[in-house]
Order: structure tokens, then C-alpha cells, then sequence
């Protein structure tokens, strides 16, 4: 590890040398890509250097300890040295771990009522309710692209754009089939039943290079209705794209501008058929991918909702909580903070 660091370290130090050179500064882009590769090792650099640190206080305390009058300070400064050393050999070992290159990014969000019938759909509507909620505690903002809505309340389908600061890190885990176990309101004889919605969670992607041929889409136009208002309903500026080869279809509709909506439902368009390929490559790395949380199949149950018991449950990783009521209200944090720990052990374990 300290043969890493110190590579680490010189091209932190080669990054700074050439930020300041004018040649390079008067070059925007090449100033941004360098400053943000700078940021990113800005972190290991300064907990390397505390490392080294420690470990000069200890060579020195140690040969301290032989004099009667310095032993005891050389004790205790070799005691505190090492233990501060454990801390950050630990803390080093996490940020070597590869960042996954889309954790900063925004997400594309869908969310579909699958197994239940209506309240499979009502159950997506909660769910959208519940990410919304946790959107707004992250400062996060939360835009819907298009919708379906239920029959009896809900949504068969809801597609939204999440953008903030590292949403996908969090969001990433969320993919899969939720299951709620309640009494259905439609329900008259209060039995507890089992429906599921699925979450899809792709990371928003710019300038993917992925040629579409125009005549492998089919493109048409109609009313909007829902989020957009009354407004929208005056034209066809609604837009869906099916991408023939793929049977991949996008939809938009939040714009009142049908140029606009055609722009959006293109770029979700490129980011579906990229995560398309990304998923078929990890599926050719076959084993690898089930000891990974958050890229398993995306029809796998990874979460039930238990609402006699108020209780939430993560499959993958054994995590329960006893406070559904303030997960559906967006308090979401000790279970992503408790997948993102799992998920670094996991890494740390090589597996």
C-alpha cells in the first residue's frame, strides 16, 4: 500500500506543477479535467502525509524510551501515535478501494406497479412519495418525466430525473422489486396481502457514444396530460421514442415544448440502451456480479415493507429496522448507510 501512496502522492505533486503552468492554464477544459483529478487525490494525500506523520512521532518517541526521563511522554506519545496509525491505515484502505466513476452522477428513476394489480400501483406511488421526501432532506432536486397513473390512486409507471450532489452513490442500491405487505384499502375483510413495484435506477449519462439509426425509431406525439397541466393539453407536445432493434421505449412529456420533450426523450433513450449494455456486460462476468450489491437482477426481491409489523427489511444484506413509518417519510439514511457499509466490507474482503 505505501508504494501506492507515494505514486499517489508525485502525481498530486506533478498535478499541482501543472496547474500553475499559463500554458495550461489558459486551456479551460484541460484546467477542469486536471483540477478535478487533483480533488479526487486531494483526500488520500492529506491522510498519507498525517500517516507519515505518525509514523516519524513513533520512530522518535521510541528512542526516547530508553532515558528515565523522557520514558513516560515517550510512552504515551507512542501509544497515541499508534493508535491514531490503525485509524488511518483503515481510512487509506477504504479510498484505494476503486470509486465506482458514476457516483457523482444524477439518476433516471422508474418505478412500476408489477405484482398486485392496483395496489402494486398505489404501492409505486408510496414509493415515489418516499424517494421524493428523501430527495428534498438530501437537497436534492426531483423532476417528473412522465407518468402513468393508477386506476385506484398511485402509479403503473412514473419515470423522474433526480439531480444533487453524488445521488447515484446512494441510489444505486435501489434497483430491484420492493414487496409491501399491508391491508389494501380495497380490502373488506382487513387480510394482509403481498404486492411488489420495481425501481430502476440508471446514472445519467452525457455524450454516450451510441450510434441510433434514425430509421430504427419510431417517434410519435399526443396530448400531455398530468404533471405538465392544463396548459400543456392545448398541443401534441407530448413525445415517445421506441427504439425498434431493442423494443426500448422512452417517454417525456414535463416540457411544453415538443422540440424540447423530443431532446429529453432522446437522451433517456441513449442512457437506457447504455445501461442496457452495461448490464449485459456484467451479466457475461456471470459469478462476479453476485457478491456486488445493487447490480443483481433487476427482477430480484430486495426489500419488503411490512406494515402490521412496521418493520423494513433488506434482503441482501440481513438489515431490518422497525420504523417503517419514518422510511416511507423519506428517513431512508440508516438503510443506505447500512448497504454502503456492506458494500465497502465486501470490497475491502476482495470479494
Amino acid at each position: 500500500m505505501k508504494e501506492k501512496l507515494e505514486s499517489i502522492k508525485t502525481r498530486y505533486e506533478e498535478l499541482t506543477k501543472e496547474l500553475m503552468d499559463p500554458a495550461v492554464m489558459s486551456d479551460f477544459n484541460k484546467v477542469k479535467k486536471l483540477s478535478k483529478e487533483q480533488s479526487d487525490l486531494k483526500e488520500i494525500v492529506t491522510k498519507y502525509e498525517e500517516l507519515c506523520t505518525c509514523e516519524k512521532n513513533i520512530e522518535e518517541a521510541k528512542a526516547l524510551v530508553s532515558d528515565p526521563e523522557f520514558k513516560e511522554m515517550a510512552e504515551l506519545e507512542i501509544a497515541e501515535n499508534t493508535e491514531k496509525l490503525d485509524t488511518l491505515n483503515h481510512e487509506l484502505e477504504i479510498l484505494l478501494i476503486p470509486k465506482d466513476e458514476n457516483d457523482g452522477k444524477n439518476v433516471i428513476m422508474e418505478i412500476r406497479g408489477a405484482a398486485g394489480g392496483d395496489e402494486a400501483n398505489i404501492f409505486a406511488g408510496d414509493l415515489l412519495r418516499m424517494y421524493t421526501y428523501y430527495a428534498e432532506k438530501q437537497g436534492w432536486k426531483i423532476e417528473i418525466d412522465h407518468q402513468v397513473e393508477g386506476a385506484s390512486g398511485g402509479f403503473a409507471g412514473v419515470e423522474c430525473t433526480i439531480k444533487g450532489e453524488n445521488v447515484y452513490s446512494k441510489l444505486k442500491y435501489e434497483s430491484g422489486a420492493h414487496r409491501v405487505q399491508r391491508v389494501p384499502v380495497t380490502e373488506t375483510q382487513g387480510r394482509v396481502h403481498t404486492s411488489t413495484a420495481t425501481v430502476l435506477v440508471m446514472p445519467e449519462v452525457e455524450d454516450v457514444d451510441i450510434d441510433i439509426k434514425e430509421s430504427d425509431l419510431k417517434i410519435d406525439v399526443y396530448h400531455s396530460s398530468g404533471a405538465g397541466g392544463q396548459s400543456v393539453n392545448t398541443s401534441n407536445s407530448a413525445v415517445r421514442i421506441t427504439h425498434l432493434p431493442t423494443n426500448t421505449v422512452v417517454t417525456c412529456q414535463n416540457e411544453r415544448s415538443q422540440l424540447k420533450n423530443k431532446d429529453k426523450a432522446m437522451k433517456l433513450l441513449k442512457i437506457k440502451l447504455y445501461d442496457r449494455l452495461e448490464q449485459e456486460k456484467e451479466q457475461a462476468v456471470g459469478s462476479e456480479r453476485k457478491s456486488k450489491i445493487g447490480t443483481g437482477d433487476r427482477s430480484e426481491k430486495i426489500r419488503t415493507y411490512n406494515y402490521p409489523q412496521n418493520r423494513v427489511t433488506d434482503h441482501r444484506i440481513g438489515f431490518s429496522i422497525m420504523a417503517l413509518d419514518r422510511v416511507m417519510d423519506g428517513d431512508l439514511e440508516p438503510i443506505i448507510d447500512a448497504l454502503i457499509t456492506e458494500d465497502l466490507k465486501r470490497k475491502l474482503a476482495g470479494e
